[in-house]
């Protein structure tokens, strides 16, 4: 499975981003797919996840200003975030968790700044 995020940006606090992520190999296998943020010297974190039928999870920090879907016809992922703030900046990785493991996509730059 190969993962292809796209969307990040420069954006003010209170702004909005959409990413997206294309999924292309054996989409067929993925059980999940989700969306993980990394700053410097921390652990990468989930920001959400959603499966193949459609439920989904959200970090606590973010679940009332985010929102994650799928387009399983196009095998993409969004990740809309609205009301972002300067803590949300981040590198943003896409994830897929399928039958054969576990796939990430490169990251891509969030950057929430006046």
């Amino acid at each position: 499975v190969q993962l292809q995020a796209s969307g990040g940006g420069l954006v003010q606090p209170g702004g909005s981003l959409r990413l997206s992520c294309a999924a292309s190999g054996s989409t067929f296998s993925i059980n999940a797919m989700g969306w993980y943020r990394q700053t410097p010297g921390k652990q990468r974190e989930l920001v959400a996840v959603i499966t193949s039928g459609g439920s989904s999870n959200y970090a606590e920090d973010v679940k009332d200003r985010f929102t994650i879907s799928r387009d399983n016809t196009k095998n993409t992922v969004y990740l809309q975030m609205n009301s972002l703030k300067p803590e949300d900046t981040a590198v943003y990785y896409c994830n897929a968790i399928t039958t054969r493991g576990r796939y990430w996509g490169k990251g891509t730059q969030v950057t929430v700044s006046s």
